[in-house]
């Protein structure tokens, strides 16, 4: 049985939580690295991805540690605080996701409603799984290349989700971990696919703005295909055309 003081403290924690996830990271850092302002910006959201759109890659780099941090953080605290409420440290990861989607910090008017901006939730996910299970922190590694493999930040962020969820399973059924935290990972998924349906619904559209490696080859131009290509021993085009041209 929970006693009424756990309670109240793990209340506290989990208004922390969403405090710390609400903290607009990436609009500070791109403010002061370009002087731009994020939310006005490419995709209007306020993670990694979108900052290295706008000020580059270390401002995305900077950008996602700092939500990375958001995430770790507010679960570290629940973890310490409230140790034996598995299910405090798993709300506190989501409310870290939760502020970062929509941030209190940022606040805006639309035809008389009020929006809380933010980003997916990506980066404050996996640092909030980080902190439940060590186990998770691969997925750091492997996040940035399955960004820039597969081109598509929507599609890299989802499946870190589910990557980092599998972990948190595997290390539930071994007893390493709380099935609460299994719990956090499909919250955690739940929240990122509710920010991105714009995103999804772009990528079926094929719409969907392409990052990284695909982005620059995307960019290259187009090399003479072999039909067009001129055969060898064959006048070329410019004899041809000065020939036309005389009288």
């Amino acid at each position: 049985m929970v006693d009424r003081e756990t309670v109240l403290v793990a209340l506290i924690v989990l208004l922390v939580a969403y405090l710390a996830g609400s903290l607009p990271i990436g609009p500070i850092v791109v403010r002061l690295a370009s002087g731009k302002n994020m939310l006005e910006e490419h995709s209007g959201r306020t993670g990694g991805t979108n900052a290295m759109r706008i000020a580059g890659f270390w401002a995305g780099a900077l950008t996602a540690l700092g939500d990375l941090a958001k995430g770790w953080a507010s679960v570290a605290l629940a973890r310490a605080l409230v140790p034996d409420v598995p299910l405090a440290h798993a709300a506190a990861g989501a409310l870290a996701v939760v502020g970062h989607n929509a941030s209190i910090f940022l606040i805006e008017r639309v035809d008389g409603r009020v929006r809380l901006r933010g980003g997916a939730g990506g980066a404050t996910a996996v640092g909030a799984g980080v902190a439940l299970a060590p186990a998770v922190a691969w997925i750091i590694l492997v996040g940035p290349l399955l960004l820039f493999g597969i081109g598509y930040a929507s599609v890299a962020t989802l499946t870190s989700g589910v990557l980092m969820t599998l972990v948190l399973a595997a290390q539930a059924v071994g007893g390493a971990t709380p099935w609460a935290y299994v719990a956090f990972g499909v919250a955690a998924e739940g929240l990122m696919l509710l920010a991105l349906r714009p995103n999804l619904a772009r990528l079926r559209r094929g719409e969907e703005r392409l990052v990284g490696w695909r982005a620059r080859a995307s960019k290259k131009p187009p090399r003479l295909s072999a039909p067009e290509a001129e055969p060898a021993g064959a006048p070329s085009r410019r004899a041809i055309t000065r020939r036309q041209a005389r009288p």
